[in-house]
């Protein structure tokens, strides 16, 4: 699945890795689950592991509203139990709504806003838009957590 998820997130992050909190982060280096339909490819997440936490570094779902995105947080933190971690983590932009609804109603806390941290971001991968979902201005990251 790495050349798959690599197209997906070229397609739909803007290039072939993503940044959170000033980290680079590429498929190659990470953990995950691919959430299947026979062989048709319905969602994937992807995760890491350090010092005692698991973050959580993409999660897509491919068809909205039938818990594959459920499905695969459960295994993320199935992983993160097993590997004994304390927390569970992720990082989301402010304009990303949706996910902030999502990660909240299974168990995930706000933890902290991270100002103007997209901004940062955006040295490192300049492909990062200025307006995000619902013509938002995309520039802060908010970082969701729960503990295990």
């Amino acid at each position: 699945p790495l050349p798959r998820l690599r197209q997906y997130w070229k397609e739909n992050w803007g290039d072939e890795f993503v940044v959170a909190h000033g980290v680079i982060y590429r498929p190659d280096n990470l953990d995950g689950f691919v959430a299947l339909d026979g062989e048709e490819w319905v969602g994937g997440i992807t995760y890491c592991f350090s010092e005692g936490d698991c973050e959580i570094v993409s999660l897509d779902s491919l068809r909205e509203g039938q818990g594959i995105g459920t499905m695969l947080i459960n295994k993320a933190i199935e992983q993160a139990r097993a590997k004994d971690c304390q927390r569970i983590f992720l990082i989301t932009t402010n304009d990303n709504l949706h996910a902030l609804g999502f990660y909240q109603k299974r168990g995930f806390e706000l933890v902290a806003v991270h100002r103007g941290a997209v901004n940062e971001s955006r040295k490192i991968k300049p492909s990062i838009p200025l307006v995000g979902n619902d013509g938002i201005p995309l520039r802060d990251e908010i970082e969701l957590e729960m503990i295990l």
